[in-house]
């Protein structure tokens, strides 16, 4: 009997189990401090916010324009212009609606239209104003590498202030600009859709135009009778986008509401920005409570 060893016994305990009603009741012990602590956070979030500039977010929602003047007469005359195919993909007329439409939202977001109207507009000294001596209108940098330029403009303006979201439900479009000033702001919303516009009117403009002088040509060196038939399809289509593209100012992207500038700031929000130090606050006062009562089991 006296070799009878209980082994259990030898077994030294290195940890014991943390219960949730320890790490409560150590909470409870410091509660003074945990409160003081989140208040402390809940303080700081609500100065941040209010000393955060105001930022105000104006969006316009357009709608892509996909369908061409000539495209129903063209659809009715396929049976013919397939056996002139070459002329007819020649002609442009071979873009269906999708591809359109992925053109239009592309150039809406492009670094050449960006660019176009930061430097038209003069936004440079706006979006780097930290950076701009307005008194003496110079850049306040004397190295040249430091100095904004329009490739810098561009990659802030994709990053912090432009946003182009398409519904997938829909198909509308919605462009997006965040700025401290409400009236810039619903300005830049709106005239980014001009210029986009005026952009793909001018570009269609003068591929219509190139084309009819090339199927003009093409008409004057044939005598066939269906040829000439099918170069005056695609010629009379050509006329009509040459003609639609000069006459309608909204030509790519039609505007269903227009921007207005807003009346409250997207950001910051104090009470959300108060509610996330609120629930931060007690969640490491939580883990302080916890980290003690293993350190104590440890």
């Amino acid at each position: 009997m006296a070799l009878i060893v209980d082994v259990r016994a030898r077994i030294p305990v290195t940890r014991e189990q943390i219960s949730l009603k320890e790490v409560l009741q150590v909470l409870w012990m410091r509660r003074w401090l945990a409160t003081g602590f989140t208040a402390t956070l809940v303080a700081a979030a609500l100065i941040a916010a209010w000393l955060a500039p105001r930022k105000y977010e104006a969006s316009v929602l357009v709608a892509p324009v996909t369908e061409t003047p000539g495209s129903s007469q063209m659809g009715g005359m396929r049976s013919i212009m397939s056996e002139f195919s070459g002329l007819t993909a020649l002609a442009g007329l071979s873009i269906d609606a999708d591809s359109r439409k992925a053109e239009t939202i592309a150039v809406l977001q492009s670094r050449q239209l960006t660019e176009q109207y930061i430097d038209g507009n003069h936004l440079l000294p706006v979006l780097f104003s930290k950076l701009w001596d307005a008194r003496l209108e110079r850049w306040k940098p004397t190295d040249p590498d430091k100095i904004p330029n329009l490739w810098t403009a561009n990659e802030y303006f994709k990053r912090q202030v432009r946003s182009v979201t398409e519904s997938k439900k829909t198909g509308l479009v919605t462009l997006t600009i965040t700025w401290t000033d409400p009236q810039l702001a619903a300005a830049w919303a709106n005239g980014l859709v001009k210029a986009a516009n005026d952009y793909l009117r001018a570009q269609a403009i003068g591929i219509a135009d190139r084309n009819v002088a090339y199927l003009e040509t093409q008409a004057a060196k044939t005598d066939e009778v269906g040829i000439k038939q099918a170069i005056y399809l695609i010629l009379e289509n050509e006329i009509d986008d040459a003609m639609l593209a000069r006459g309608k100012e909204q030509y790519a992207l039609k505007v269903l509401d227009p921007a207005a500038p807003p009346a409250k700031p997207f950001s910051p929000r104090p009470k959300l920005w108060s509610l996330f130090a609120l629930f931060s606050g007690l969640v490491l006062s939580l883990f302080a409570a916890f980290v003690k009562v293993a350190w104590r089991a440890a």
